[in-house]
């Protein structure tokens, strides 16, 4: 491909989308390059302060426990006080934080702040998700996402290799710059992004918008079709994980080093980093049906293939397979996800939604856990493949009659002042 051709494909990749997106997709890059805390955490509380591989683990799952608590109470808060609010109180709050981990030092204080962390960090999601679908036209959605992602890998990519030079100089210091990244991001919601969350329906009155057109939590956990794509996130989550907590541990028994794993996994944020964006261009218009089956499929056959790798290049190789799947599934879900949320409850939606890979963030190192100590690893594998095959059969099944028009949208790709004065009304 020519030098002109690739500016030209870069060109319509970035084209189109409003200003409020950029200014988002900036927030969230920053928070993401910043992101130091859950690289060394492990080490910090092993290395720097003497505690044990079964505290550290305890703290990493309080972390995770205060994100499925905040998956919930995020999602309501985007649509009871808006996008916008809930971003700053999420950003500012993990900001303070973070900061204070760095402070504490008792084990029962430790643990305690690890999961305030957890919570305050994930609630920013359904909001950042739901402004998306706030701001972005329908058609550009699936590319929103993906761009969305892609900075969050950027950042994460950048921010695990820096991470390591700092804790060398201080751990304190990555807990404090991490603070200070994450309140920047908060400044550039406040200063740059305005609220977008739509205007309540006709006749409406109070602050809940979302509450008037009958979209409460019980409304979303009601809804049989949208939570059955919760269910079949959650299997595709599960088997996702594997890799960051299956992979590890089944290549140690195997013999294999720490280096080893890194040189291996690090196959996933290259190929994201790399692929992403050329990706999204030969999905963005295809049939999500189909997308998500195969991103199924290469999910779970790629971590299946993991039982028959014997080196690290086989090893990489199955990573590519999978990775391939996470790069199609990720923007893809996300879109069914907004196709399926009522306007006025995108944020309860999006909140359930990532509840499901919460949970499964919680279920998959104790799955595989026992697996791989009761079995052994090639029946982890093999469990990926079938759960995978589930997943795409279960999504070629559900969207059968999935209907192909989006709910209506109350401002989508509005002007900023539009929105502003609809949700003043």
């Amino acid at each position: 491909m020519s030098v002109a051709s690739l500016r030209r494909a870069a060109r319509e990749t970035v084209s189109g989308l409003p200003r409020e997106f950029w200014w988002l997709w900036t927030s969230t890059l920053v928070n993401r390059l910043g992101a130091f805390v859950a690289t060394f955490m492990a080490l910090y509380l092993t290395l720097d302060r003497g505690y044990s591989a079964s505290y550290a683990g305890l703290v990493a799952s309080l972390h995770g426990l205060g994100g499925v608590v905040s998956s919930l109470g995020g999602g309501v808060m985007a649509d009871r006080l808006g996008r916008r609010p809930t971003l700053l109180v999420a950003q500012a709050s993990t900001a303070l934080a973070v900061a204070a981990l760095g402070f504490v030092h008792e084990p029962v204080a430790i643990a305690a702040v690890a999961f305030l962390v957890g919570m305050a960090s994930n609630a920013s999601r359904p909001a950042v998700q739901a402004m998306i679908a706030d701001i972005v036209r329908p058609e550009d959605r699936v590319r929103a996402y993906s761009l969305n992602y892609w900075a969050i890998n950027l950042g994460f990519a950048v921010s695990s290799m820096a991470a390591g030079f700092i804790a060398e100089f201080s751990y304190l210091a990555g807990f404090l710059i991490e603070a200070g990244m994450t309140m920047a991001c908060a400044i550039v919601v406040f200063l740059k992004l305005p609220e977008s969350r739509p205007a309540a329906p006709e006749g409406a009155h109070g602050a809940d918008p979302g509450a008037h057109g009958s979209v409460r939590l019980a409304t979303v956990l009601r809804d049989r079709r949208f939570m059955a794509v919760v269910g079949l996130s959650f299997l595709v989550a599960v088997v996702f994980q594997q890799g960051a907590v299956g992979l590890p541990v089944a290549m140690g028994r195997a013999g294999f080093t720490p280096a080893d794993y890194g040189m291996a996994i690090a196959v996933n944020g290259i190929l994201i980093v790399a692929l992403q964006i050329p990706v999204t261009r030969l999905i963005e218009h295809r049939d999500p049906r189909r997308l998500l089956v195969v991103s199924s499929l290469l999910a779970g056959y790629g971590f299946g293939l993991t039982a028959f790798a014997g080196s690290v290049g086989v090893f990489a190789l199955t990573v590519c397979v999978w990775t391939l799947g996470e790069m199609v599934n990720a923007p893809t879900q996300t879109g069914l996800v907004v196709r399926l949320s009522p306007v006025h409850g995108r944020g309860r939606y999006q909140g359930v939604y990532t509840l499901s890979w919460s949970v499964a963030a919680l279920v998959a190192p104790l799955m595989s856990g026992a697996v791989i100590d009761r079995l052994g690893a090639e029946w982890l594998w093999g469990s990926c493949a079938v759960v995978g095959t589930v997943a795409g059969f279960g999504y070629a099944v559900l969207m059968r009659r999935m209907p192909k028009a989006e709910p209506a949208d109350a401002g989508a790709g509005a002007p900023a002042s539009a929105r502003r004065e609809a949700t003043a009304a």
